[in-house]
């Protein structure tokens, strides 16, 4: 029913620029990697990655060796913290540019990918700085050569043009999109997430649903999106309980990370809105705030301001999730308790308050996603006027 929402008359772009290999014992790949980098006259890369997720899961002894059996000198930086920083992203660039770095292999989850995205443009432009790149002062339109090896089944970000990172002192969380920063690559193996807890598990998995949700209902989504946002909130129904009562089922892991890939498509084909640019400033002031929970805290409050606009489409992907809805303007309520019970279900039961916000914090966090340079461009794809107002009003809905 979704489709009489789609103007047929409008001309549409469908992204998917990532070659992705997906399945258990993907990182076995790395070698071809590798060999495919040193054609390209490659022989040195830094790789950017977190503190110890790339030794605790194996991968990284996997892409040492697959580096120097085939004769390519690496730096390691592993300083990326949650929510990396514009002064990690400035440190490791520094470094890969005293070593010669000429491409990126990130290994983690979306903050080290994430970053690595920023060093491979910064890489490119040795003249400008992690701040000038996320504070919009120059558009790049080049980027040294981006391999995504990923961690979590969660951001998507290893197949898409994105990257997030925080200026801390502005308690600023902005968003770049530039198609120089496709990787390359990526590894997808459900194999190396098997050691993620239930709680992250959750987080990340929310994280992929709060993105198809956006992408299916902002004023520029278009077919291939919706359809992988059914896809993916189906599959994160039937597989996330089992991946939360035992990590280390491969099955499940695997359809959650194919699931977070759908959506990370999605998103790069109808982009995101009121989630997502309301979420930065949250953990842009509270940096520990997990940033799939805050998503999640938010997300019932996003679908109720929205669904009168885009209730066939919300009916037709919640339906795993929320059934019932038959498409009706007027079920918006409905569509609020029943994402806030799902939530309940497998495990989000907090909120605003529960997270150490108050109401005479609500201003600042309008106003940061006002001023943040990029979220103010996502809250214009919003399907419905995105004001002050409202803005605020969703952030009072979830404390």
């Amino acid at each position: 029913m979704w489709e009489n929402q789609i103007d047929i008359h409008k001309v549409m772009e469908i992204r998917s620029r990532t070659t992705v290999y997906l399945g258990v014992g993907a990182i076995q790949k790395a070698k071809d990697i590798a060999i495919a980098l040193a054609a390209k006259k490659i022989s040195k890369a830094v790789i950017i990655t977190g503190k110890g997720s790339h030794i605790k899961t194996g991968a990284w002894d996997v892409v040492k060796k697959a580096l120097e059996e085939t004769g390519i000198e690496y730096i390691l930086y592993s300083k990326i913290t949650p929510n990396p920083t514009v002064d990690q992203v400035d440190e490791a660039t520094k470094e890969a540019l005293a070593f010669g770095a000429q491409a990126v292999i990130a290994i983690g989850g979306g903050s080290p990918i994430d970053a690595g995205k920023s060093v491979a443009i910064l890489l490119a432009y040795p003249d400008k700085t992690a701040r000038d790149l996320y504070q919009f002062t120059f558009s790049p339109e080049e980027a040294v050569p981006i391999v995504a090896i990923n961690l979590t089944h969660g951001t998507g970000t290893e197949a898409d043009r994105f990257a997030v990172v925080t200026i801390p002192e502005k308690e600023y969380k902005p968003a770049i999109a530039y198609d120089c920063i496709y990787p390359l690559y990526a590894i997808d193996d459900p194999a190396l997430m098997t050691m993620l807890p239930p709680d992250q598990t959750v987080y990340v998995s929310v994280d992929a649903v709060n993105h198809v949700i956006e992408a299916a209902t902002t004023i520029g989504a278009n077919p291939f999106a919706i359809i992988l946002a059914r896809e993916t909130i189906q599959l994160v129904h039937t597989y996330l309980e089992d991946a939360k009562r035992d990590p280390k089922d491969l099955k499940a892991r695997y359809f959650l990370l194919y699931a977070s890939l759908l959506a990370g498509i999605s998103f790069d084909n109808g982009l995101l809105h009121f989630t997502h640019a309301l979420e930065h400033p949250l953990s842009g002031v509270k940096p520990e705030l997990t940033h799939g929970l805050g998503l999640g805290i938010l997300l019932p409050a996003v679908v109720q301001q929205i669904y009168p606009a885009k209730s066939e489409i919300l009916a037709d992907i919640l339906a795993p999730i929320v059934p019932g809805l038959t498409g009706a303007p007027d079920e918006a309520a409905k569509a609020y308790d029943g994402l806030k019970k799902w939530l309940q279900e497998v495990g989000i039961s907090g909120s605003l308050a529960t997270e150490g916000f108050t109401e005479q914090d609500l201003d600042k966090l309008t106003q940061l996603a006002f001023e943040t340079p990029s979220l103010e461009l996502l809250l214009s794809m919003a399907p419905v006027a995105a004001t002050k107002e409202t803005v605020w009003q969703i952030y009072k809905n979830s404390l």
